[in-house]
């Protein structure tokens, strides 16, 4: 199977060439009036990245799929050539560190840098960032902030729901100052400094469920890092020890049991005892 190193290992390898949103200046419908996406494939195609000859379920190759299609302008901007990419590799980072020892997933385009570093507020389930975010008590005002939202994990969720509203809401609020940190999914449609996958998980007492709010967290795109900066192996391990496991959210049905089998994230979610 894939492993985070092999996603890794694909995203560095992979340029970044669609201006797309929403972390880009174009969309779909731009893309459309230039050929959409059988002219992107007409042009992978020709550059040797996509086999042309594999067969699809049209009967025809690929290539013959998309033959009659207008091959992409070379003076439109929406897709950029290969040789002159928006980022030289891909925007999927797999970050570690002592926040994330097993691995977390982040999508970060370098648009909004390749850094951040903020202070810390806690969130157990993500309808507890949606409040905040509804009261207005996360501002501009109050510097970097690294927002967590934990317990939304695999066995925390139970199922890793998708962190949809919180990122919504903080696109829609402008809040360039804050990062989003979960071991839960969030939603493709988001952009920033956003983490998800963490794990450890907090519902299986992983560091994720150990920060406290005032905690300094750095996210790291260049080396791939995500730590608690001042938080040492003593202190971690202090709050570890009083750590205290709390109740599954769900606690009979289809949803328990997977709680109490499911593997962590970074394995796939899965139930087959990895």
């Amino acid at each position: 199977g894939l492993s985070l190193d092999d996603v890794a290992s694909a995203s560095d390898r992979t340029p970044f060439l669609a201006d797309l949103a929403p972390s880009g200046k174009y969309y779909m419908e731009d893309l459309y009036k230039i050929g959409g996406t059988p002219a992107v494939i007409k042009m992978l195609v020709a550059k040797g990245i996509l086999d042309g000859g594999i067969p699809t379920v049209t009967g025809k190759t690929l290539a013959e799929n998309v033959a009659d299609w207008p091959s992409l302008d070379p003076g439109q901007k929406i897709i950029r050539p290969l040789e002159d990419p928006i980022k030289a590799s891909g925007h999927i980072r797999i970050l570690r560190g002592n926040l994330a020892p097993g691995g977390a997933v982040a999508k970060i385009t370098g648009k909004e840098g390749t850094s951040f570093t903020g202070k810390v507020r806690t969130f157990d389930k993500e309808h507890a960032l949606n409040d905040a975010l509804a009261r207005g008590d996360i501002r501009r005002e109050d510097g970097n902030l690294v927002l967590i939202v934990r317990y939304e994990g695999p066995r925390g969720g139970p199922g890793m729901p998708e962190q949809l509203r919180a990122s919504a809401a903080i696109m829609g609020a402008g809040l360039s100052n804050v990062a989003l940190v979960t071991d839960g999914r969030y939603s493709g449609a988001s952009h920033g400094f956003i983490v998800g996958h963490v794990v450890p998980e907090a519902a299986s007492g992983g560091p994720i469920a150990l920060v406290r709010d005032g905690d300094t967290v750095t996210i790291d795109a260049v080396n791939n890092r995500i730590d608690a900066v001042d938080v040492g192996d003593e202190e971690m391990a202090a709050r570890r020890a009083a750590w205290v496991e709390p109740a599954l959210h769900v606690r009979r049905g289809v949803l328990a049991k997977y709680a109490k089998l499911v593997g962590d994230a970074s394995h796939g979610a899965v139930t087959d005892g990895i």
